[in-house]
Formats: structure tokens, sequence, C-alpha cells
């Protein structure tokens, strides 16, 4: 009797383990967008409802018709926060994730950690292939009506090849948005760099949550100094595919003035 019921105590484990496993599966493919409203201080009137589409931590997960057919308003810029790809993947799953994000509007690249492990040459060719631009410790300008909103892009952060002061000395007049793969970059800010926006990924939310404990730092939305920081939990898994507790993400940011919040 007592080996009986411990057969089906296993049987019920196995089953209970069996659906965990095949619901973490699933969380980790879904398709999602959160879309901000973010408010500029001093924001020229020609960047009232600039769109921005970010993306981080594709690494092996293959870009779904699905997600780009959820993007109704087309997007002014499309960022690749970092980690497009990692060790393993196939370089023609990269550059189809690559055509797809470029189908959307002009792309820009920052480095994550996984990106610089890969073949270098490779890598860069295909983004070049594609029109995509890589911005490493500069800042991207965009311009229009006499007036400029600057992206500084910083390196990766996560190892120590990042160079914010010498990304931000690029910029022009007008508001700052920082892009960075590595959130990490929050610590070297000061008050007087004037940062509006800080976007960022690598965390992927801890990708596997357990009672809100996490590995890494959840994605959403924090203060630091006078700065907004806006952390997505990525779109794609590493190491595992499976999420629990932090779901995928991508960013719809529209830029704002005259606003006193960010939803």
């Amino acid at each position: 009797m007592i080996i009986l019921w411990l057969i089906i105590i296993s049987a019920l484990l196995m089953i209970i383990l069996g659906a965990g496993l095949i619901f973490m599966y699933l969380e980790a493919h879904r398709d999602r967008i959160i879309k901000h409203f973010v408010a500029i201080d001093h924001l020229p009137h020609a960047f009232h409802h600039f769109r921005i589409f970010f993306i981080s931590d594709i690494h092996r997960r293959e870009i779904t018709s699905d997600l780009l057919n959820a993007i109704k308003e087309k997007p002014d810029l499309v960022i690749i926060g970092g980690d497009l790809t990692e060790n393993g993947v196939p370089f023609e799953r990269v550059e189809e994730n690559v055509k797809k994000l470029t189908s959307l509007g002009p792309v820009i690249f920052v480095w994550g950690n996984h990106d610089i492990q890969v073949d270098r040459e490779k890598f860069l060719e295909i983004l070049k292939k594609h029109g995509v631009k890589i911005v490493e410790n500069d800042t991207y300008v965009v311009s229009s009506q006499s007036s400029h909103l600057n992206l500084v892009c910083v390196h990766d952060a996560t190892n120590e090849l990042d160079d914010l002061d010498r990304a931000i000395m690029m910029k022009k007049a007008g508001p700052i948005i920082l892009i960075s793969h590595n959130p990490i970059i929050k610590n070297q800010i000061k008050e007087d760099d004037n940062i509006s926006l800080i976007v960022s990924g690598h965390t992927h939310g801890g990708q596997i949550r357990l009672l809100g404990w996490g590995p890494r730092e959840k994605g959403g939305v924090k203060k630091v100094l006078s700065s907004t920081l806006i952390i997505s939990n990525g779109y794609g898994t590493t190491r595992l595919p499976l999420r629990f507790g932090a779901p995928p993400d991508t960013l719809f940011l529209e830029l704002v003035h005259n606003l006193c919040k960010l939803v």
C-alpha cells in the first residue's frame, strides 16, 4: 500500500513538474509590447510624439510576425539594446531578426555583453548590410526643424567597455536619452549630465523569479536622481528557454511634453 501511494505521489509530482515547465516555456515565448508615454523636460515641439521601439536581449529567439503585427503605430526609431545574439546562434537567424526590425523603420544598435562574444566581422557585416547604425560610446543625434534629440549610447558596461563621458561629449543642444545595455550605467550619471531618460535591458527581469525574488533586477520604471530609468525584461532568454514571474517584453516609448507623469 505504501509503495502504491509513493508511486501515485511521484506521478503527481512529475505531472506538476511537467506542467510547470510547459508553462515556463510558453511564458518565455510570449510577445508583449509595453507602451510608455515619457514626459521630457524642454522637449522641442518637433519631437512631441516621437516614437521609439526598444528591443533587447533577443539572444536565441526568433522575432515573431505576431510581435511585428502588434506594433500599430510606426516608430520613428528602432533601438536594439544589446544581446541581439549569443554564442551558437546561426547568423542566418540573426540576419532574419535584423531584417524584421529594419522593416519597422531606421535602426540603431548598442552592444551587449553577449554580442562581443561572437564573430565580430560576420556580425558587423549583417548589421551594415541592412543599414543598422552601430553607436558605440557616441551620440546618435536626431534632428528636425533645427531642433535636436540626443541618444547617448554606451558600449557594454558589463565588461567595462563603456565611456559615458566620451559619449555625452558628442551631444548637441537638446534633451538627452541614455541607452545602455546594462542598467549599471545608472551609477555613473551625475545630476548635471541632464539626462532625461535611461533605457536598458540585460537583467531579463531575473528570468525566473520565485516569491518575487530573482537573481537580477526586475524590469520597470524607476527614478535615478532626476532621470527616469526604464528597464526591459528583454525579449529572449539565456541558458534555459524558460521564464517565471518575469515575462518577456519590448518597449514602445512615446516622448511627450507638458505632462507630469509616465504611464
